[in-house]
């Protein structure tokens, strides 16, 4: 019998993201991608320690930032299957546009949105 090394569903690489209000984060994520938190485990204080949210296929972790572990903005990159539906939807979920979509010199179709935390989250969808 095999052991498997990882959780299944998991793919073998995972972003991490370490942002000053996690929640606000998993708020936006929630409304955006229609995510789903997977995991959650929280400090004494109320800060996340580490939480997982599920987008489409991929586990995303995250964190509250703190001592020894600094929160940092991040881009991301993600294939949703409307790239402009989804841009509103984080608009709407308190996002702020960097790059309205538009199809440039590449078969996608991508715009591109900072979530409350900070990082920049890039959408897409292949239309060529």
């Amino acid at each position: 019998m095999t052991k498997f090394y990882k959780p299944e569903g998991y793919a073998s690489v995972s972003a991490y993201i370490m942002v000053d209000g996690a929640q606000k984060l998993i708020d936006f994520l929630l409304a955006t991608f229609d995510a789903k938190v997977t995991r959650r485990f929280d400090n004494p204080d109320g800060t996340l320690m580490h939480g997982e949210v599920q987008i489409d296929d991929t586990i995303v972790m995250l964190a509250d930032g703190g001592e020894g572990y600094p929160a940092f903005p991040v881009w991301l990159h993600v294939y949703v299957p409307d790239v402009d539906a989804t841009y509103q939807k984080a608009l709407a979920a308190g996002g702020e546009s960097v790059q309205e979509p538009v199809q440039k010199g590449d078969p996608d179709r991508r715009g591109g949105v900072k979530d409350p935390t900070g990082n920049t989250w890039w959408l897409a969808t292949q239309v060529g």
